[in-house]
């Protein structure tokens, strides 16, 4: 059965399918990043996982996969088909697409960035399916974005487009990473709620999905966190829907599993800032944690229709 590898690499672990040409997922797998023992060991897991899906495909589906679309985090030269750095991975210009064709018998090899490919699975298939303009916005340890447009995710000039989390929506807010203060994913990320929400309770290890719980059953502190948290993501969402104008804005991630405690009052806010723009209908992410490895197989499956049309 004609068929391709999709390999979705996170900080902690990672997930791999072999998808056929209708989409259908044919093999699932999970194997552990092992980012502990250095970007080199990182590398040869990742090449000797997609090396192991290739000898699966061969003995169980009869053949060989055809191609391989492999999605990372970090920054991504996906033109080169290079990994150009990730904190949580520990590498630089790593020629990833070089490296897996040739473990995997030089077949072609599409490289791609992990929020962005997650983002082109729920556009093409997922919640925003039918909408010809996107963004999807994924709400965990920070605040991503991915730019949807006809079927393809828009990049930027340089492979930055996207960056939501880094609007910054509160000048006097908290020092953000990137070097700003008062960044989106300082306040709205799920991350941003754990902490704040932490403080709020006095429990150190209290975190969003319990702030959520706690909005749910009306605690006062936590309809406070939550409050500020939406508020700062509806004005990081209305500055992108006026630079944008999406049909649908697809929220996914950890806080968007708090379901209706926070897209009832998120839609609200947006509302009610918009003034000229357009409301966009504002969805819930629906592949969950396996938007990264159907992007991946999207992907893959896209480079053999571009070469065979060139």
């Amino acid at each position: 059965m004609r068929h391709v590898i999709a390999l979705d690499v996170g900080g902690t672990g990672m997930k791999a399918a072999l998808v056929g040409a209708d989409g259908t997922l044919l093999h699932e797998a999970r194997r552990a990043t092992g980012r502990d023992r250095g970007a080199e060991a990182v590398v040869e897991t990742i090449l000797g996982f997609a090396a192991d899906l290739r000898a699966y495909g061969e003995k169980h589906l009869g053949e060989a996969a055809v191609a391989a679309g492999v999605a990372v985090p970090g920054i991504v030269d996906a033109e080169r088909g290079i990994a150009v750095y990730a904190a949580n991975l520990g590498w630089r210009d790593v020629p990833l697409r070089k490296l897996l064709g040739e473990r995997l018998g030089g077949i072609p090899v599409a490289l791609g960035h992990d929020v962005r490919t997650g983002g082109l699975a729920e556009g093409r298939i997922g919640a925003g399916r039918g909408a010809d303009r996107f963004l999807f916005v994924p709400l965990g340890t920070g605040i991503a974005g991915a730019i949807g447009i006809a079927g393809t995710i828009e990049a930027g000039a340089h492979g930055y487009a996207g960056e939501i989390g880094h609007i910054v929506v509160r000048p006097d807010g908290p020092d953000c990473g990137c070097g700003q203060r008062g960044c989106l994913e300082t306040l709205a990320s799920a991350a941003a709620v754990s902490r704040a929400w932490a403080a709020a309770s006095d429990a150190p290890g209290a975190d969003a999905a319990d702030c959520a719980k706690a909005v749910a059953s009306g605690d006062p502190a936590a309809l406070r966190v939550w409050r500020d948290a939406v508020d700062a993501l509806a004005a990081g969402l209305v500055t992108a829907l006026t630079l944008l104008d999406p049909r649908t804005i697809i929220i996914g991630g950890g806080l968007a599993e708090a379901g209706e405690t926070l897209f009832t009052p998120l839609r609200a806010a947006v509302e009610e800032r918009v003034t000229f723009q357009k409301l966009p209908h504002i969805v819930p992410a629906a592949l969950g944690d396996t938007a990264g490895c159907l992007g991946a197989g999207l992907l893959a499956w896209d480079l053999l229709s571009t070469e065979v049309s060139a």
